[in-house]
């Protein structure tokens, strides 16, 4: 067999569905399958999911694609998950005690506020990296732990969803996860990379309980059959969404970014291999290491609201039928006119960490039409790109060299043309897509040698278009300091 005849199968655990995905080595299509998985909302603020269902949609893709390309052709597996969504489950038996916690549950966020409240937000700040926030997975384990009542016996495993299939892959014999993922737990500590006694103490998680943290490039254990999907298929890459669309849209160096367009957008600048000073309004996050030991590091930007406002102006205005429709209707006007959507609809994300922002129209006039509402909404993802990018370059002192993009709205040509020209750097599209399962192939094709090394991964990416910023950003950055004016008219206006 020769080596154009190889695919890795990345395993991509999203919050609403599993899907699995070969990825080949020479570029041909690849064959993917893709199953959906249950949203459980028990009260207002809360979220959860069946653990074992999500197994079981990981395992069936799995078996769908492994069914397609040949089980002697797969060479490895990778795996990408949501972040932050936590499992609790029995070594002994296997199964969960009870529904996993999903990132987006609120249900802890009194317990952030009292931990800020008592000073810890310093030492969160200083050891992971993040902020005091539900969205973490830290105080989510606690909540596990005391209103389920679970047993902190030796038969106790507490881990992520990456975790949660890497022992259900390799029948119980593996409890680990890879430095991406505990990175976003608020127990791991980003500069020494081990878990963090204090937080645990702090948060009350037997750490004893939590999986080997190993890095995202390299062999975790192979398949049992005792799972119920073929034994022997090496487990090597593993790392959480946005990272893994880091490395599978080629980052590598310094000053490369990469930003996701969809419900959200998440940026994340690349900032090398030094550990960066905790940044206000910035999550600070391991970007990836390597078998070898090489790490990266990222600063990481999350912004709530995108694609959702797209969602807002076909649902909630009826301005269009379909999301489609956004493009060319934006493009119909050469500009908003003046007027300014702020999509703070659930508060802003970074750089503000306002949770009180709500959402904000202004510069509407008689003659505004639907066509200016609707590419002021187009125009307000690149504004808050470019908020995320300015505070990123600002902190780290790393400026920006390379944006490359991916997700649903980055279709848009007219979009990252105004993207472009409002960050003053060139906007890279990738003829994939699906940067967050190719990133996860990527890893673990690295760690078993598909790719031999970085530059062949990088000679990988493919390049769909290039959008080259204008030279003179006199009107861009005229524009920009007004969204800023109509971003502080949305700020704290719930009580």
């Amino acid at each position: 067999m020769s080596d154009r005849d190889v695919c890795v199968i990345a395993i991509d655990a999203g919050t609403t569905g599993v899907r699995s995905r070969a990825v080949f080595p020479d570029g041909r299509p690849a064959v993917a399958s893709y199953r959906e998985f249950t949203q459980h909302y028990p009260q207002p603020g809360w979220v959860e999911h069946d653990a074992t269902e999500i197994w079981e949609a990981a395992r069936t893709t799995l078996d769908d694609v492994i069914a397609e390309v040949g089980l002697d052709h797969v060479a490895a597996i990778g795996i990408t998950n949501q972040r932050e969504t936590v499992v609790a489950w029995n070594r002994t038996t296997g199964e969960p005690y009870g529904t996993a916690i999903v990132w987006q549950d609120r249900r802890t966020a009194g317990r952030c506020d009292e931990l800020e409240a008592a000073g810890h937000l310093e030492l969160v700040r200083d050891r992971t990296g993040l902020v005091l926030d539900p969205y973490f997975s830290g105080t989510k384990f606690e909540w596990l732990l005391r209103e389920r009542d679970i047993p902190t016996d030796d038969d106790l495993a507490l881990g992520t969803i990456d975790s949660w299939l890497i022992w259900n892959l390799t029948g119980g014999d593996v409890h680990a996860t890879d430095v991406t993922n505990a990175s976003r737990t608020m127990l791991f500590d980003i500069g020494e990379r081990r878990w963090c006694p204090d937080l645990c103490e702090l948060l009350h998680v037997p750490i004893d309980a939590l999986p080997e943290v190993r890095p995202s490039s390299g062999r975790f254990g192979v398949t049992s059959d005792r799972c119920g999907v073929p034994a022997g298929i090496p487990v090597s890459g593993v790392a959480g969404d946005q990272q893994a669309a880091l490395f599978g849209q080629a980052c590598f160096e310094p000053g490369m970014a990469k930003n996701t367009y969809g419900t959200g957008s998440f940026v994340l600048l690349n900032v090398g291999a030094d550990y960066p000073e905790p940044t206000e309004g910035m999550l600070t996050t391991i970007a990836w290491e390597l078998a070898d030991g090489t790490v990266a590091y990222a600063l990481e930007g999350a912004i709530f609201v995108t694609g959702a406002a797209i969602q807002w102006l076909r649902d909630g205005l009826g301005i269009i039928d379909e999301a489609a429709e956004i493009g060319p209707m934006a493009a119909s006007v050469p500009d908003s006119d003046g007027v300014f959507v702020v999509p703070a609809f659930t508060g802003l994300g970074s750089p503000w960490w306002d949770p009180y922002a709500r959402g904000t129209i202004v510069g509407i006039t008689r003659g505004t039409t639907r066509a200016h509402i609707a590419r002021a909404v187009v125009e307000s993802m690149t504004y808050q790109t470019r908020d995320v990018v300015d505070a990123m370059v600002a902190a780290s002192g790393t400026p920006i060299t390379d944006l490359r993009v991916d997700g649903g709205a980055s279709v848009m040509d007219d979009m990252l043309q105004m993207q472009a020209d409002q960050l003053g750097v060139t906007v890279r599209r990738p003829v994939d897509q699906e940067t967050t399962a190719i990133g996860a192939a990527f890893l673990a094709g690295l760690a078993e040698g598909v790719w031999p090394d970085l530059d062949a991964i990088q000679a990988a990416w493919q390049l769909d278009a290039t959008f080259e910023p204008e030279p003179d950003r006199t009107v861009s950055d005229t524009a920009h300091a007004q969204w800023l004016r109509a971003v502080d008219r949305s700020r704290a206006w719930a009580d």
